[in-house]
């Protein structure tokens, strides 16, 4: 059997049609991708910007697919409200892809999500990894973004124990602060206790010591045992009165 050649004619028409799908295509991605940006923008505009991404991906299903131009604004959106970690699994995954990393906007990306999102987190090895394992930083770029990372790391380092040292001093202050107040008001207590005893007549505080010396030690005044300690008890205060008002107890002077 054998087969006639297409004409050059039908050839040319064919190659044009397919031309004209891949352009269709294109174009269709490229409004696709448009649209896709103005809605970011509708969407931070109205204070919705945690949509963004789950809604980007409704639309592309993986992250794999993203435009460069939208992951790019999603990106810059999520690192400008300080919340970089949510693009940090949807960026690695773009980077890895095999389709993506020969675009020409893969370089930027790369070190975007470098500096955008592994460095605020403080993913200083994975930071590494992907300097160290990409080829879209060159030289010059791999060195400056390894200078970068080894200060990130210095300022961990310096960071982590100010931070666990940091509260002990105030917790230190805060219970010597308390302590130091319970003990101005044992001392205002005493005091006023002690000037109120001392205000009672003498057989009211001694009074007052035996009851206190019955709820505290427990002893019986009534028995005999007990009748040598309360003769002491009554030396006692009987000497701290006359230490603490001397005056009451001066013996009138004659001539």
């Amino acid at each position: 059997m054998c087969f006639r050649p297409v004409p050059r004619s039908v050839r040319s028409e064919g190659q044009e049609f397919r031309g004209r799908g891949e352009c269709a295509a294109l174009s269709s991605l490229e409004v696709k991708c448009s649209l896709c940006v103005v809605g970011i923008q509708a969407l931070a505009e109205m204070d919705r910007w945690r949509e963004v991404l789950s809604w980007v991906l409704r639309h592309y299903e993986v992250p794999e697919k993203l435009p460069p131009k939208v992951l790019e604004l999603c990106i810059l959106l999520y690192s400008k409200m300080q919340e970089p970690g949510t693009m940090l699994d949807v960026v690695s995954a773009w980077l890895t892809d095999p389709d993506n990393q020969g675009l020409p906007e893969y370089r930027a990306l790369a070190d975007l999500h470098l500096q955008r999102v592994l460095l605020p987190l403080g993913r200083l090895s994975e930071a590494e990894e992907l300097v160290m394992g990409s080829v879209a930083f060159g030289e010059e770029q791999r060195l400056d973004a390894l200078q970068a990372i080894h200060t990130a790391r210095q300022q961990q380092a310096h960071e982590l124990p100010g931070s666990e040292e940091a509260p002990k001093p105030n917790q230190a202050d805060s219970f010597s602060q308390k302590f130091l107040s319970l003990l101005m008001l044992l001392r205002r207590l005493w005091d006023s206790s002690v000037s109120h005893v001392f205000s009672m007549p003498f057989k009211k505080s001694l009074l007052a010591a035996l009851i206190l010396c019955l709820l505290v030690v427990r002893f019986d005044p009534a028995s005999p045992p007990s009748l040598p300690f309360i003769h002491k008890l009554a030396q006692i205060f009987h000497r701290i009165r006359e230490a603490v008002y001397p005056s009451l107890y001066r013996l009138p002077v004659h001539d």
